[in-house]
This record gives structure tokens, C-alpha cells and sequence, in this order.
């Protein structure tokens, strides 16, 4: 009997052992599944998500281009298609900005995916300030001085900066566009010609034969009101000096 219960004594012993060591193993065990499971599901999200990127079904198939008028969309299209077929995740935005980058009338741009496979480019084109005369006839300019287009005959429409022997970029040039874009939009249609030497001696020519002497850049927003204000006192003056916009002075035939 005595072994009996030495054996019944050991047995539940390991019994209450093999209880007890569950018992403080079960909050590591359960955190130790909750860890896989959430990795299992983390790494599956991901795959999933890399997938649908990468995946063909959100390739570029179709390229917008928005705001062009003077630019050809479709060449601006042609230049970047080799991006047709590329995951949007992929897609060569370096190379885009090497392609747009060779159209002189595009100013710049900017670049929207939209999924699942279209690619819109909004450019920002370049505008006209005045043509400059060249050895072979015209050139188009912006107020950078960058050519936008040339031809051998004057653009309508646009005044004509005559530098003499001053060139795209010089000070003389740099006054001359300042001084149109400070006049409103009623007073630089009648500029047919603005001519400079330097940046101190501006002088316009209006469309009807009206010469003004602007002087430097300076003041040249309040010039442009004392140059419409004696315009329309003016008569027949043919000459008119606002480079002291205080004084100005007019002169008649």
C-alpha cells in the first residue's frame, strides 16, 4: 500500500509540474502565434501590394498631355511613348524631363499618374514678349530671351526690340522687356517698336508714329500711367518724355 501511494504521489505530482509549466508557457505561446500571425499577414500585404504595382494591369497605356497651344501635343506625346507599357511604378520621369526638355516652347511641366494607366503631363509653354530682326529675318522671343520660333517675316501682333549692336541678354535688352511687361495691355498693342542701347535710353515707337522717350527701367510702372494719361491729352503730339514720370514733356509735330 505504501508503495501504491509513492507511486499515486509521484504521478500527480508530475501531474500538477506538467500543469504548472503550461500555465505560465501559455501567455508566451499565445504571443509567439499572434507574432506569426501578424508577419504572415504583413508579408502578404506586401506581396499582394508589389504585385498590383508591378503588375501589367497598371502599365502606362495612355499619355495626356494638357496645355498646349503653340506645341504639338501629339510630338510632345511621340517624344515620351517609350514609356508606354512601363508600370506606373516604373515609369522613367528622367528620361520624360530629357525628352520635354528639347522643345523650346515648353517653359515647364508637371507629371500626374493616375491609375491604373494613364500618365498626364501639364506643360506650361513659353510666351511671346517681341521679335528681335536676325541676319535671315525674325526671331520670336520670351522675356528670358529664349527663341521660341523664327521666320522671314515679322510676326504681327508682337513689338520689335531694336538692340543695335547690343544682343539677347544685355542690359539694353533686359530694360527693353521689363518696360513692356510694365505696361498695361491697352498701351502695348500701340508699341510697334522699342529700341535700346543701353539700360538708361529706352525709347518707344507707337503704331502711330509717336515716339516716346522712356529712359531707364526705373518708375516704369508709374511711367506707363503718366504715358497713358498725356496719350490721352496728347493731341497731336508726336513726341512724348516720361523718363522724368513727375515732368513729363510732349512735344508737337
Amino acid at each position: 500500500m505504501a508503495r501504491h501511494d509513492l507511486k499515486r504521489a509521484e504521478k500527480a505530482r508530475r501531474a500538477y509540474e506538467r500543469g504548472e509549466a503550461r500555465r505560465f508557457t501559455r501567455r508566451s505561446r499565445r504571443r509567439r502565434i499572434t507574432w506569426i500571425v501578424s508577419a504572415v499577414s504583413v508579408l502578404f500585404v506586401v506581396g499582394f501590394v508589389t504585385g498590383a504595382v508591378y503588375s501589367p494591369l497598371l502599365s502606362l497605356k495612355i499619355i495626356q498631355v494638357e496645355g498646349a497651344s503653340r506645341v504639338s501635343s501629339a510630338s510632345v506625346r511621340a517624344a515620351v511613348d517609350g514609356q508606354l507599357g512601363r508600370p506606373l511604378a516604373l515609369v522613367d520621369f528622367d528620361a520624360i524631363t530629357r525628352s520635354i526638355s528639347k522643345f523650346p516652347l515648353i517653359r515647364s511641366f508637371v507629371t500626374e499618374t493616375v491609375p491604373p494607366d494613364t500618365l498626364i503631363i501639364r506643360i506650361a509653354e513659353r510666351a511671346p514678349i517681341a521679335t528681335l530682326a536676325t541676319s535671315s529675318g525674325f526671331s520670336v522671343v520670351d522675356p528670358a530671351g529664349i527663341v521660341i520660333e523664327s521666320g522671314a517675316e515679322r510676326q504681327p501682333g508682337l513689338p520689335l526690340i531694336e538692340l543695335g549692336a547690343a544682343t539677347r541678354g544685355s542690359p539694353a535688352f533686359t530694360a527693353s522687356v521689363g518696360v513692356l511687361l510694365a505696361l498695361p495691355s491697352t498701351l502695348l498693342k500701340r508699341i510697334d517698336t522699342v529700341t535700346a542701347q543701353t539700360s538708361d535710353d529706352v525709347t518707344l515707337t507707337l503704331t502711330g508714329g509717336q515716339s516716346v522717350v522712356w529712359g531707364s527701367v526705373e518708375q516704369s510702372a508709374l511711367k506707363a500711367k503718366v504715358l497713358a494719361a498725356v496719350i490721352a491729352v496728347g493731341g497731336t503730339t508726336m513726341k512724348y518724355d516720361v523718363s522724368a514720370p513727375n515732368h513729363p514733356v510732349l512735344a508737337g509735330n
